[in-house]
């Protein structure tokens, strides 16, 4: 069975926050918490910690979501652009610029993963993992 652990964890920050949860535990994947610090630098998570519990040999990602100050949560839409099936890659002049606060593209790049900002930035395109905003 094929699981993509970065929709399953795209779903469940936005369920979670659709209805005021404060926060998420997800499992581990090092891909995961990579976009997670993408995300925490664009202010759309507060914090993301890797845990592991004592009776259990795996580990966990506990991740605390962020709302605004009526409440409303700061991730209206997240979605997968390129998925396991299609692959979507961009160069570096394809990729969107966004108003910091309003939304980003998550990129896999050579040098690791980043903000489309920042892959922009650093003139280095890649494959466009997800949308957040």
């Amino acid at each position: 069975m094929v699981m993509d652990t970065i929709s399953n964890m795209l779903s469940s920050i936005k369920n979670a926050s659709a209805v005021g949860k404060e926060f998420v535990e997800l499992p581990y994947t090092k891909v995961n918490e990579a976009i997670l610090e993408v995300l925490k630098k664009a202010d759309f998570v507060a914090e993301a910690k890797v845990f592991k519990e004592k009776e259990s040999s795996h580990k966990s990602l506990h991740i605390d979501l962020l709302y605004d100050d009526l409440g409303a949560p700061k991730i209206r839409k997240a979605g997968r652009i390129s998925k396991p099936g299609r692959r979507i890659f961009k160069g570096y002049t394809e990729l969107k610029r966004f108003v910091p606060g309003t939304g980003v593209w998550v990129v896999s790049t050579p040098r690791g993963i980043l903000s489309s900002n920042e892959a922009k930035s650093k003139k280095l395109g890649g494959e466009i993992i997800c949308e957040v905003m």
